[in-house]
């Protein structure tokens, strides 16, 4: 789309805007799926023919500290009428929060087939474009996912620890507070059992919401975004970067925006974050 091409992504085509997939919202190749941090609004009214994709019951696994296995997200694509060759468009709220963080997951498993709606909910409800209650109903798809290999998008603990010896860059998307220590979580939001607070040596503190224009959801400009992350921070496009927050959500749309936006090659997300580094034995933390 123009838009995207003249906002000077390198991955123009990894977004659509809001008035192209109401234009498209009936095309049987793609799917649309709402993901939010507020598992309540998707019934509250969604963008017709959106499927819910919930954060905790769909992709996390219910007893692991881990995502869904493959079976099970083999399940999920089929009975979401979702193949392999369908194109997958997420949305949601916090500005694309946990759509990004839907995406990320789906990529674990080699779904590349993705967009993000540009904006979320945000946009689409300031627009007054059209929401339904009604819950879509597809025909089972098949559907075979790949196997598992965290290794390219993911990293743990040890790859953490490793990226700590080598100096390389670490980027903490949380709240100032969080990253000084001053809190243990958002504002406004319960401890999710960090039992200390700071932040990974080294990392640069650059908050999510930095990306987007508050006003309506959407990403700032390659210029913009580069006047943040190279400019202020001094990253380049070939660093192998790693990103964390508390529980991977924000900084799977930090991944998101240097991945795609910005054509970075060598990004991965600390999905562990503050809730397991704030309570391993024996790390290092700075405030």
């Amino acid at each position: 789309m123009s838009e995207f091409i003249n906002r000077g992504y390198i991955h123009h085509n990894v977004l659509v805007s809001t008035d192209w997939l109401l234009e498209h919202i009936n095309d049987e190749n793609i799917r649309i799926v709402e993901s939010n941090e507020d598992a309540l609004l998707y019934p509250s009214g969604h963008i017709p023919g959106a499927v819910q994709v919930d954060w905790t019951a769909d992709l996390n696994h219910p007893v692991m500290r881990d995502y869904l296995f493959r079976d099970n997200f083999e399940e999920l694509m089929k009975r979401n009428g979702i193949s392999n060759d369908t194109t997958v468009i997420f949305y949601g709220d916090k500005n694309n929060w946990w759509a990004c963080y839907a995406l990320w997951i789906f990529q674990l498993y080699g779904h590349n087939n993705v967009k993000i709606m540009d904006g979320g909910r945000l946009k689409w409800i300031k627009e007054n474009k059209p929401l339904t209650k009604d819950i879509p109903s597809y025909e089972v798809a098949e559907y075979k996912a790949k196997i598992r290999d965290d290794s390219e998008i993911r990293a743990f603990r040890d790859d953490v620890l490793a990226h700590i010896s080598q100096g390389l860059p670490l980027i903490d998307v949380r709240s100032p507070e969080e990253f000084s220590g001053q809190r243990l979580h958002m504002p406004d939001y319960p401890n999710e059992g960090a039992l200390r607070g700071g932040h990974i040596p080294g990392a640069a503190n650059i908050p999510w919401a930095r990306a987007i224009n508050p006003d309506d959801g959407t990403f700032k400009t390659a210029e913009e975004l580069k006047a943040i992350y190279e400019g202020e921070k001094n990253l380049h496009k070939d660093d192998d970067i790693i990103a964390y927050c508390r529980i991977g959500e924000r900084s799977s749309h930090t991944w998101f925006v240097l991945t795609y936006l910005l054509g970075y090659d060598n990004v991965k997300n600390y999905d562990g974050s503050w809730t397991e580094w704030g309570n391993l034995v024996g790390v290092p933390i700075d405030k």
